[in-house]
């Protein structure tokens, strides 16, 4: 029997397009673990920077902290511009600002140019993630095939993080630190060539304004929120810098919060927010993002202080997380999240995150490796695995297309800020429990130095462990029973 020409034209114009997609998401995948890498490989390197350029133990969070702090400050504004000069401009405009500024931070020559370059790559980072995961939620609208796109997505801003640590270690044995910044280069590079040939992008049907107010409002709340973090590690809980700029940041953003309920074209539509199942995914993201970047914060220095890991040895120590992040996360956005939503699920993995943080506040100052560090690693790999892609499909799930970018902003805004305020908060945490320890104790020595800084290890991964459950406890009360649906109205409480 002849084939129906048109009927044949129709199929192979089907087959261009699914081929097209699955290259858009090569594309995007690329240049968003530029983003997460970044995140993370500069963790490996900051002790060698630090004795290079020789600045305090304090200080040294403000290489992570700027980064996280520009991010998440402006995640809400380049959301918004995602949605005002279209998905692709930004997305190309975010990789090439995101590569030139890395080369800066790279050659930098003093702690404060680096500080300024980190700052520099996070700000661009705020346009393009925000636009990666705008194009990829418009990209792939068909329930299987977006499973499938979001369990990849997913898999690389969970173990990307880790491999980053990989990539950080060898960089920074073999060649010199300033190459984990470097790196970010080549990545960025690669994916704007091919975001500009593959990539078509959609542009809002309706052209929002850009909400002045808001955008000041939102940005200087968060980033008063984690600068306060900031500043007591630095300065102590008791320096009145501390709580002003923490009381200003939740005063800033109860104001923000207000202005979205009147403002004629709001920075983040509360349609947005107000669906059970976006709103989990938030703050369900955040209390993940803590969570890990709490373990690889911590440990990093475990391993090369206490164990005396080479940077190298440091990254592959990492892999298991990187291997259980993967599985967890495709197996939880592929095969779990279909069956039986995300309520059960990402409750689920917060709990399971919160018992491998409890197994890592054993650790001592001579616990092996294996002993101590390999099962909670694999424990909080396959827990954060089912919480951050499963998060991420559902945060932006059901969002009209006007809104694609503020919902890929606003589910990245969590994990910006509990990355944030996670490494601030726990530095202070650590400096605490080992200055304290070293007091109380009257023996001096080796032997003092040793159990204070296990002991301090072991208190913030209690903390950690804790906030981790509270977690579980909140993202059960929020998500809806029962799977992800089309909202039939633009609010669906």
């Amino acid at each position: 029997m002849a084939t129906d020409p048109l009927t044949g034209a129709l199929v192979r114009e089907r087959a261009v397009r699914k081929r097209s997609r699955w290259l858009a998401l090569a594309v995007i995948g690329v240049g968003f673990a530029a983003v997460v890498t970044a995140l993370t490989a500069i963790n490996v390197a900051l002790p060698s920077a630090q004795n290079e350029m020789h600045f305090t133990n304090a200080d040294r969070q403000w290489v992570v902290t700027a980064y996280t702090l520009a991010f998440g400050s402006l995640l809400l504004a380049g959301g918004r511009l995602v949605d005002l000069f279209g998905q692709k401009t930004t997305f190309l405009v975010g990789l090439f600002g995101f590569a030139a500024v890395s080369a800066v931070g790279g050659a930098s020559v003093s702690f404060g140019m680096l500080v300024a370059g980190r700052a520099l790559q996070g700000g661009f980072a705020a346009l393009l993630v925000p636009a990666a995961i705008s194009l990829l939620s418009t990209t792939f609208t068909d329930p299987k095939e977006r499973a499938r796109a979001f369990g990849i997505f997913g898999a690389i801003a969970t173990a990307g993080g880790a491999i980053g640590l990989l990539i950080g270690g060898a960089l920074t044995e073999y060649l010199s630190w300033r190459w984990t910044l470097y790196a970010n280069v080549i990545f960025a590079g690669v994916a704007f060539v091919g975001g500009a040939v593959v990539l078509t992008g959609h542009t809002s049907p309706t052209k929002p304004r850009l909400d002045v107010p808001g955008v000041l409002l939102s940005s200087a709340g968060m980033f008063s929120l984690v600068y306060g973090f900031g500043n007591a590690a630095t300065n102590s809980w008791a320096n009145p810098a501390t709580w002003g700029f923490l009381v200003a940041g939740a005063a800033l953003l109860a104001l923000f919060a207000l202005w979205m309920g009147r403002a004629a074209n709001p920075l983040l539509p509360p349609r947005i927010v107000l669906n059970r199942n976006r709103a989990g995914a938030y703050v369900a993201t955040l209390f993940a993002a803590f969570c890990m970047f709490a373990t690889f914060f911590l440990l990093t220095y475990y391993l090369q202080g206490t164990l005396n890991f080479s940077p190298l040895t440091t990254g592959l120590a990492f892999l298991p997380i990187s291997a259980s992040l993967v599985l967890a996360s495709n197996l939880s956005t592929i095969v779990l999240l279909p069956r039986v939503g995300p309520r059960p699920l990402v409750p689920a993995g917060l709990a399971l995150a919160a018992g491998g943080s409890v197994w890592l506040a054993q650790l001592g100052p001579h616990t092996d490796y294996t002993e101590g560090v390999l099962g909670p690693l694999v424990l909080i790999g396959l827990g954060l695995g089912s919480v951050i892609a499963p998060s991420l499909n559902a945060g932006t799930y059901g969002v009209a297309r006007q809104d694609a970018g503020e919902a890929a902003a606003t589910v990245t805004v969590g994990q910006q800020l509990g990355a944030s305020i996670s490494t601030s908060l726990l530095n202070t945490i650590f400096a605490t429990a080992v200055a304290s320890y070293l007091v109380t104790h009257a023996f001096a020595g080796q032997e003092a130095n040793g159990l204070a800084l296990a002991y301090g290890y072991d208190t913030a991964f209690w903390w950690t462990a804790v906030i981790a459950a509270s977690g579980a406890i909140i993202a059960a009360l929020l998500f809806r029973p029962g799977l992800l649906f089309q909202p039939a109205s633009p609010v669906k409480r």
